[in-house]
């Protein structure tokens, strides 16, 4: 029984018939119908037998004893149909044209039907094979022929042909684009034009600028699908790639694909992934679930260096992680690696909005906590927390080298808690918590905490002296500078108890400059030479006056003494008022200063004096 093509046309309701539309005469009827997919294949035997070891042993088992047309079914074949129709033309002695976009499908399907030598010299697996090979020498038909192994991604692993693919381009990226032509990929599909954020909600990225120098290979990468990419990024690692370079594609990838790395932080961050989530198609052609894959694989990919990655990229991931609700070790990862060069991040970067469920505060300050734990553990020395001089053997425990961060990591979190410090919200606790993780040696001068403190206080009023009391031990008022401590003398902020430590702390300092210059003064004549001591014995007027200049200058130290033990007798005594207190400060100061300039009698006190008469830099 012959096959009717009209008639089966009008027998299936929901099956496109393809009619073999060769010209070729044969003058015989078509006498096997192979079916791939939706489609039928009216055939002959001959042409598939004599070029197919499959077809022809399928042909054999299922051929009927009256001569009738067999029916196939082929809808395991790789490549669909739009392959098979190219198999059947290169069958029937059609000149076929192979291209990068085809070869790999037709590659698998010549695999896949036995299309090998002992069916005919020059048969399609031969000359797909060879093409291949002229395909992974030249990089742009390279990235096509990658990103068609999706499609047959099963057979194609099998025949190694994505892992050649991805070695030739892995070695074509480590050589540079100087050792062959490459001309700029097309990228006109209607996919890759979604996933273009190149305006996104309104936003201009900045994806849509040409990659120059060494990373030219980086949009080109960006075609290729996250597993398939992944897989490059490896190999390139494995070829000894710069960890720069790879890093620098790798934020040029996610960039691409998740909109959020093209935003700065905002508060309404989270509320703008909310609105994505209900309109995708107009804002995004990724979901948030594919975002939240891409971001977790990415973070994984990141090179271990420390400074690889700019620490502005690594606040855009965790911002973006945060707000994905990307797993937890994905966050561990990104907090280690900021925390490892947090002394090269600025301060702006450090303001990530609290994007918990219960705010609480409006910045993240936990997270912040956790990335100078990681910064403290690798910078800080094991003996560092359990030696009692830390302060004194700093420099020597720790040495320059990582003095250095450390300091610089002091000065960002004091600044940091002057941001945070306006939060109404933000509790005592964690205040302390984020000044205390700071070791004491790595702050020269306490003058940013006491201004940290200083805006602290001013915002939270309601505090009891004895919580003000216990807040302000976080500083070292030995540790203030004489503009500071003058601010802090008259800052009625402050607890009394705070405010007469920094008055002695200021005397103790007068005096003690007072007795070095003595002791100076008295070395410098103890070693005048003979002759100038038998000058000064004959000179018996000018002996007499320096005797009488130095018991003058012991009996002012005296005096000043004497005026410490009165002060502080005084203070005991003292229940007044704040404004009283202030009062008394302030006489102490311009009396002790004023004695400390007639008493030096020409001493270089311009810069001291100028910084207590002139306006400090704290807001009182």
């Amino acid at each position: 029984m012959s096959v009717n093509p009209i008639n089966d046309f009008l027998a299936c309701e929901h099956k496109a018939i393809y009619i073999c539309s060769l010209h070729i005469s044969l003058g015989l009827p078509s006498d096997v119908t192979i079916q791939v997919g939706e489609v039928l294949f009216f055939l002959h035997k001959f042409p598939l037998l004599s070029r197919s070891g499959l077809l022809k042993k399928l042909i054999a088992e299922s051929s009927n004893e009256d001569g009738s047309s067999c029916v196939l079914d082929l809808h395991d074949i790789p490549g669909g149909d739009k392959t098979f129709d190219f198999i059947t033309r290169f069958c029937y002695g059609v000149k076929i044209e192979v291209t990068a976009s085809n070869v790999v499908s037709l590659r698998c399907a010549a695999e896949y039907l036995q299309m090998n030598e002992n069916y005919g010299e020059g048969n399609l697996v031969s000359k797909t094979e060879a093409f291949l090979n002229e395909v992974f020498s030249n990089w742009p038909d390279s990235i096509k022929a990658i990103q068609t192994c999706e499609e047959v991604q099963p057979y194609a692993e099998s025949l190694h042909i994505v892992s050649r693919c991805i070695d030739a381009l892995a070695v074509k990226v480590y050589s540079g684009p100087n050792l062959f032509n490459k001309p700029k990929v097309e990228c006109d599909s209607p996919q890759n034009q979604a996933l273009d954020p190149a305006l996104w909600n309104g936003i201009s990225s900045e994806t849509n600028l040409l990659p120059q120098g060494d990373d030219w290979w980086y949009e080109d990468a960006c075609l290729l699908s996250l597993s398939l990419y992944k897989r490059l990024i490896l190999a390139i690692e494995t070829k000894g790639m710069k960890p720069e370079s790879v890093s620098g594609s790798l934020m040029y990838y996610i960039r691409r694909f998740v909109p959020l790395m093209n935003r700065q932080s905002s508060f309404n961050d989270k509320n703008n992934v909310n609105q994505q989530g209900t309109n995708t198609t107009s804002n995004s052609a990724i979901s948030e679930a594919d975002q939240k894959s891409f971001l977790e694989e990415i973070v994984g990919l990141l090179p271990n260096k420390k400074g690889v990655t700019p620490s502005k990229y690594l606040f855009r991931l965790l911002r973006a992680a945060m707000i994905l609700h990307a797993n937890q070790s994905c966050i561990d990862n990104l907090e280690k690696r900021i925390g490892s060069q947090l002394d090269r991040v600025e301060l702006v970067e450090l303001l990530i909005p609290n994007m918990g469920y219960s705010v609480e505060t409006l910045y993240d300050v936990d997270c912040i906590h956790r990335i100078i734990d990681h910064f403290i553990s690798m910078y800080q020395p094991a003996t560092a927390a359990t030696s009692p001089s830390i302060t004194e053997e700093a420099s020597l425990i720790v040495g320059a080298d990582a003095l250095t961060p450390m300091t610089m990591v002091a000065n960002l979190v004091d600044a940091y808690l002057a941001e945070v410090a306006l939060d109404v919200n933000l509790k005592l606790p964690k205040f302390q918590a984020l000044a205390s993780a700071i070791p004491d040696y790595a702050r020269p001068l306490d003058d940013a905490l006491y201004h940290a403190i200083d805006v602290y206080l001013k915002a939270h009023l309601w505090l009891i002296d004895s919580e003000r009391e216990q807040f302000c031990r976080l500083m070292n008022v030995q540790k203030l500078s004489l503009e500071a401590s003058t601010h802090a003398a008259l800052n009625e902020r402050l607890p009394i108890r705070v405010i007469v430590q920094v008055l002695f702390f200021e005397q103790l300092r007068l005096r003690t400059s007072i007795s070095s210059w003595l002791f100076v003064d008295n070395l410098e004549n103890s070693q005048n030479p003979s002759g100038n001591l038998g000058l000064l014995r004959s000179n018996g007027n000018n002996g007499q006056q320096q005797e009488q200049g130095s018991d003058n200058l012991r009996d002012r130290v005296k005096e000043i003494e004497k005026e410490c033990s009165e002060i502080r007798k005084e203070l005991q005594k003292l229940s007044k008022t704040k404004k009283s207190w202030n009062i008394f400060s302030r006489m102490i100061f311009r009396k002790s200063s004023s004695k400390f300039c007639r008493e030096s009698n020409g001493c270089d006190i311009n810069t001291s004096s100028s910084a207590m008469n002139g306006k400090p830099n704290h807001s009182k």
